[in-house]
């Protein structure tokens, strides 16, 4: 019966470590999520529109200069291959 006492005990252990373990993964899914966007030479950016492709007609463009997937600034008037038309 002496190693059914330590069950409990390793119990407790795996309950921590996995808990441990789950609190890791959020942080570093929060993390990720915080600076995960593209840099500008990534979302292969232009600062000249092309066609109906332009920031300023995107759902991803953030007024007046910003993207919610590009990094730093962007202008209305340029696009990238991450472009959505707004409805």
């Amino acid at each position: 019966m002496a190693g059914q006492q330590s069950d409990p005990s390793r119990r407790k252990i795996m309950r921590a470590a996995a808990g441990v373990a789950t609190a890791a993964l959020c942080f570093r899914i929060v993390r990720a999520a915080a600076s995960d966007k593209m840099t500008r030479q990534q979302a292969e950016y232009q600062d000249m529109p092309n066609g109906i492709y332009s920031c300023g007609l995107c759902t991803l463009f953030e007024p007046p200069a910003g993207c919610k997937v590009v990094e730093g600034e962007v202008g209305k008037d340029g696009w990238c291959k991450a472009f959505a038309l707004a409805d």
